[in-house]
């Protein structure tokens, strides 16, 4: 069987994080989604924002970026390593 131009999807189902955070950082998420609201002029839940600041930090840091990227590459088949 020949394979198609676009890849298998990833798994896409959800997965439920539970964290236990300081007093200290519960406020300033507070505050932030406070200042999200006066921005952007919707109220969104602290709940709903964290995966989103997750993943732009994670986008953000450049160590991460490149070390993540060339482990993927070394996995895939006539990868060359750099």
């Amino acid at each position: 069987m020949s394979e198609l131009k676009l890849a298998k999807l990833p798994d896409r189902k959800p997965v439920k994080i539970t964290i236990t955070a300081q007093p200290e950082l519960n406020k300033k998420l507070e505050e932030y989604a406070r200042r999200y609201q006066e921005t952007y002029g919707e109220q969104e839940a602290v709940p709903e924002l964290i995966p989103y600041m997750l993943d732009q930090f994670l986008s953000s840091d450049r160590t991460f970026v490149k070390t993540t990227r060339r482990a993927s590459r070394g996995r895939q088949p006539g990868a060359t390593a750099e």
